[in-house]
């Protein structure tokens, strides 16, 4: 293969979780951008339509699936809907995600449950059911999981994130896991950790912590629009097929100071 073809995807289908704004649509236009064909989901009805207005202005093929991650006995038939427009998923990016603020001590039982179950949970249940129904039958896959560098580190004294940093911890190591019991069937799985981005779930605490990220990030800048969109296709081509397990700092390099 030249460099060209190993980039290249071209008729692919790809599945993204919370793909409708933010992050998730930054990677889903991207993927969109390399020729695949997409399905992106989310609890907004609202949201995804106007998604999808934006990449069919692109003409990127998309379907969308208005869907409760954390609801898991749902993730079956979500599935069901993916695989009989498209036929089959090669590529599913894990982006869906939540989190809550308070301290550790008065952290609420609900809120808790409710990042772990999104973050954690629904991050195995969907890889398995996509897994077992497309991937290892085809032996081939790119799985994608989005961490956070939350997961690679504690948390500043002026953050009190708990529940979001365990889980983002736990996506790393599950990507590990994961890439060792499912390279045997060519599946790679791989995570990308993302420092500061603009989004809904991050501005509150952007509001608090962005000048001093900035003024201690080698770059001496945040995540932007379209710096997401290289590292997935990446992961999500044949140009990363030596690659499997690991994850990947997109930050700034912050995390290597």
């Amino acid at each position: 293969m030249n460099v060209k073809e190993l980039f290249k995807l071209d008729g692919k289908v790809a599945l993204i979780t919370g793909g409708s704004r933010g992050l998730g649509l930054q990677m889903a236009q991207a993927l969109g951008e390399m020729g695949c064909r997409l399905a992106i989901t989310a609890r907004k009805a609202e949201e995804l339509a106007e998604a999808k207005t934006h990449l069919e202005k692109m003409n990127i093929e998309v379907l969308t699936l208005v869907n409760d991650l954390s609801k898991t006995d749902q993730i079956p038939a979500m599935v069901d809907q993916v695989l009989q427009r498209f036929g089959t998923i090669d590529i599913l990016v894990n982006n869906a995600g939540a989190t809550w603020g308070a301290p550790a001590e008065d952290y609420p039982d609900e809120a808790w449950h409710k990042v772990l179950g999104l973050n954690v949970d629904a991050l195995f249940f969907l890889s398995r059911e996509v897994a077992r129904r497309c991937m290892i039958p085809n032996k081939a896959g790119k799985i994608i999981n989005i961490a956070s560098v939350a997961g690679l580190r504690g948390s500043a004294t002026n953050v009190s994130t708990i529940a979001y940093h365990t889980s983002k911890g736990a996506a790393v190591n599950f990507t590990r896991a994961l890439a060792s019991e499912w390279g045997k069937y060519n599946i790679n799985v791989n995570a990308i950790c993302p420092g500061f981005f603009p989004s809904r779930m991050s501005a509150g605490l952007l509001e608090k912590v962005a000048e001093t990220v900035i003024a201690r990030a080698p770059l001496h800048r945040i995540g932007g629009d379209d710096d997401l969109k290289g590292v997935v296709v990446f992961l999500a081509s044949e140009a990363s097929r030596h690659i499997t397990g690991q994850s990947i700092a997109v930050d700034g390099g912050i995390s290597a100071v």
